[in-house]
């Protein structure tokens, strides 16, 4: 579908229709797995949004793409989201004249669709005006190194915990299987209820399995202790590029250092097959002892900052994020099966 412009035209395409558009994706600049097809069908899949991805095509490759999902919701109201529950999902664009007339047409898509707000999650050349809604940091491996200097540039506490985990008898085996992440679900689900979250509904990780681990663009790694899984991560990756997205762990058996060992054990699968970046993804600014933890990675900081456009006020709002610890502290004392269901219930409304 065209979408007006007298300088550029836009196509909104369905990333999740279109067989084409990976291999579009791996021709051109700057995509990330979160661009890619598969995440798209998850999360239509999933949570029932709706793809809009402004797009511009140069011959067989993509010249600019601005992602978004439509998240429709009694609770939270229609928005554009660009994406959710992704951590980082830059345009990209060849210039930012390119970038400022798409977010202009963005706004008026926005208008005639009903939307309350649109969301970036990461942008650079949205207009002076454009204040960040939210700041945070994001961490990259450099993995295009000798496996002795990156283990070289990890703090002394990460080199000590590898070694304990390995000195333990700890062992991380990485698979594709469904069965592992049935795994890392029951992990998943207990480590968000400590953190007084309710766990992403199963069908999500069933699509994820599907659509991206099963089909070779994500890993499960499980971290074992005489015989018993322990911990376990969900990676994923597209291209060049590799994202740590998802830990779990039990919490017995933190002494033994699993997620450390799980960590390595990833570093080296993704640089024996020659990816070039493994990705963190994002920190909040005030999370002191998450941000000591990835940059004890060596790993390259940089800001990661997020854009909302209330289309009412017809401005960039800035919101403050509130604490909401007394809530965290009661849902760690709801039953994991209750959670499960709230999960199932709430996650599509927020996006």
């Amino acid at each position: 579908m065209g979408f007006g412009s007298t300088h550029m035209k836009f196509e909104i395409i369905d990333p999740a229709d279109d067989s084409r558009w990976d291999a579009l994706l791996l021709r051109s600049e700057d995509h990330s797995f979160f661009h890619s097809s598969a995440w798209a069908k998850v999360l239509k899949q999933s949570y029932r949004f709706k793809p809009v991805y402004f797009s511009s095509f140069a011959g067989d490759r993509l010249a600019f793409l601005m992602p978004f999902m439509e998240v429709s919701s009694f609770i939270t109201g229609t928005r554009g989201v660009s994406l959710p529950f992704t951590d980082q999902c830059p345009p990209f664009a060849p210039g930012t004249g390119f970038l400022q007339e798409a977010v202009h047409e963005g706004i008026a898509f926005g208008k005639e669709a009903g939307w309350r707000s649109l969301e970036w999650r990461d942008s650079q050349y949205l207009g002076e005006e454009a204040i960040p809604s939210e700041e945070h940091y994001t961490h990259d491996i450099l993995l295009a190194r000798d496996e002795q200097k990156i283990f070289a540039a990890f703090a002394d506490s990460n080199r000590r915990c590898i070694r304990k985990a390995l000195k333990e008898g700890v062992s991380v085996d990485i698979s594709h299987s469904l069965d592992s992440v049935k795994t890392f679900y029951r992990l998943n689900c207990r480590t968000r209820k400590r953190h007084g979250l309710p766990p992403q509904p199963f069908l999500f990780f069933e699509n994820l399995h599907r659509h991206v681990i099963s089909d070779g663009k994500g890993i499960v790694a499980t971290a074992r202790h005489a015989g018993k899984a322990v911990a376990s991560s969900v990676f994923l990756h597209f291209g060049k590029r590799a994202i740590y997205k998802y830990g779990a762990s039990d919490s017995a058996h933190q002494h033994l250092r699993p997620n450390n060992l799980i960590m390595w054990e990833a570093i080296r699968w993704y640089g024996e097959r020659g990816y070039e970046t493994l990705n963190l993804g994002r920190t909040e600014r005030d999370h002191r002892g998450l941000l000591q933890y990835k940059r004890g990675w060596g790993a390259q900081e940089s800001p990661l900052r997020y854009f909302k456009y209330c289309l009412k006020r017809e401005m960039f709002t800035a919101e403050k994020r509130k604490k909401h610890e007394l809530i965290k502290k009661a849902v760690a004392r709801i039953p994991v099966a209750l959670l499960r269901g709230a999960g199932r219930i709430l996650y599509k409304h927020v996006g």
